[in-house]
């Protein structure tokens, strides 16, 4: 073995003193590894694609990328499970924190959607073609190349299609929680306020998710408690604990789901290290078998550490199960940048997240994904051009809800009509009721809108409820 390897380190060797500075380092190359491409689904006008790698080593994979070309007029849309980069039509997946090991006989999949007719070509896995095979040996060619110029036929004049943009086709992976495709979720006060005090079975039926507002901290970093907040109960005329826990037992009777949200403008719940991740799982965990809660709700509007709280969040779903909602209403300002602390979080639990309903008021004006113009807060453009950075930059449809204030007193700014919570939503799932701006597709899958607060709306008359929730019903 060893007169084997000083052989090829020889040869090498007098490789490279013969290539000079042509010579390159090859690429890592992780034996056995495959990946396999299929179209999961077509429309004519777009489709959706899936890699699956497979290591068919005996070595564990420790990270993958998979690189690929698309022909010209084919363009990719949203993706999942992967981080991307692309230069021209070259595209680079790259896997993520919780898929990139891939043991001996497993296999981790990622997708994208597409619009055009076109398939991927070339397809290199970890610098190798997708099929397997060994690296290869042979340096890169150094003849120049050639002159020919380019061809001086003109470009056909066939013009444009004129048919809709294109549709992602609903998401593969079923909603969790025994929700409905489209939902409407309301937060309920655990507080005394100018709004009206309700009794937690008193929620409007339209609801379909009633977020709990709020967990508190305690003395133990990361860890939750919960309970009837003495100055509501004292507004109700009595309200006890087991008042509030029958309750949740008659919104489950209705078909409605409970969960109990963490942190508010002034919550102070911090998940900074392993210890406090361990602490908020298991007091959440205990917190939603006294309660009955059906998940959790992250809204800490000053900061998280999202590699902390995605293991706390994880080990939360290993104590619960797959039926465990899990869901987020993070600031406007926090979904600006993938690379944001909100926005990693969400992309790094995609695989156990619920839906992440954005608080698209008390914003200012901000970036649309078109990253062209500052959108004003209260307006179609604003709502759409926003949702559509979580949807083109990773989030699934059925992941991204549309987060408006319950008209007045619910907001400092960014409240609108009903109605134009509405055309937001038709303009994501149809193509219809737009302003100015129109995202690159639809998303049918779109999940839903979310109010602050229960309490708010019904002070002002349910007007959301009773006009966002019945049009819910009718998208697509």
């Amino acid at each position: 073995m060893k007169r084997s390897r000083s052989l090829v380190l020889s040869l090498v060797a007098a490789l490279a003193a013969t290539l000079g500075a042509a010579w390159v380092a090859l690429p890592a190359y992780a034996a056995g590894a495959t990946a396999s491409f299929v179209k999961t689904a077509d429309w004519g006008s777009g489709w959706e694609g899936k890699y699956t790698i497979t290591n068919g080593g005996s070595s564990t994979i420790n990270g993958w990328n998979l690189t690929f070309d698309l022909p010209s007029g084919t363009t990719l849309g949203s993706y999942w499970d992967a981080l991307l980069s692309s230069t021209g039509q070259r595209h680079t997946f790259t896997n993520r924190s919780w898929n990139g090991a891939v043991a001996p006989g497993a296999s981790v999949s990622f997708g994208f959607l597409a619009s055009g007719s076109g398939s991927p070509s070339g397809c290199q896995l970890n610098g190798v073609s997708c099929g397997g095979g060994t690296p290869p040996t042979t340096p890169p060619p150094t003849t120049p190349p050639p002159t020919t110029p380019p061809p001086t036929t003109p470009p056909p004049t066939t013009p444009p299609p004129t048919t809709p943009p294109p549709t992602t086709p609903p998401p593969t992976d079923p909603p969790t929680g025994g929700l409905p495709k489209h939902l409407l979720t309301g937060y309920w006060h655990n507080f005394d306020n100018p709004a009206v005090e309700l009794r937690l079975r008193d929620v409007p039926t339209e609801y379909d998710l009633v977020a709990v507002a709020f967990a508190e901290a305690t003395s133990t970093p990361g860890a939750l408690t919960f309970g009837v907040d003495p100055g509501l109960a004292a507004s109700l005329g009595g309200y006890t604990d087991a008042d509030f826990t029958a309750d949740v037992r008659t919104l489950h009777s209705r078909g409605k789901r409970v969960i109990l949200s963490v942190g508010g403008e002034t919550g102070r719940v911090t998940v900074n290290n392993a210890a406090s991740a361990t602490a908020f799982a298991d007091t959440a965990a205990a917190l939603i078998a006294r309660y009955g809660f059906d998940g959790i709700d992250i809204d800490l509007e000053n900061g998280l550490n999202p590699t902390y709280m995605a293991q706390a969040l994880r080990a939360l779903r290993a104590k619960i199960g797959s039926g465990l909602i899990i869901a987020m209403a993070p600031q406007t300002i926090d979904m600006q940048n993938p690379a944001g602390g909100y926005f990693k979080l969400a992309l790094d639990i995609k695989d156990i997240l619920t839906v992440v309903n954005t608080q698209y008021y008390n914003s200012g004006a901000m970036l649309g994904c078109d990253q062209n113009a500052a959108y004003g807060q209260g307006t179609v453009n604003f709502i759409v051009a926003l949702a559509c950075i979580q949807l083109e930059a990773g989030l699934r449809p059925d992941q991204v809800g549309l987060g408006l204030p319950a008209g007045a007193g619910a907001a400092g700014g960014g409240i609108v009509a009903p109605s134009v919570v509405n055309a937001a939503l038709d303009c994501l799932a149809r193509g219809t009721n737009c302003g100015s701006f129109r995202p690159p597709r639809t998303y049918p899958g779109i999940r839903g809108a979310m109010t602050w607060s229960v309490n708010w709306d019904v002070s002002n008359g349910n007007g959301f409820a009773n006009t966002v929730g019945p049009h819910l019903d009718t998208l697509p």
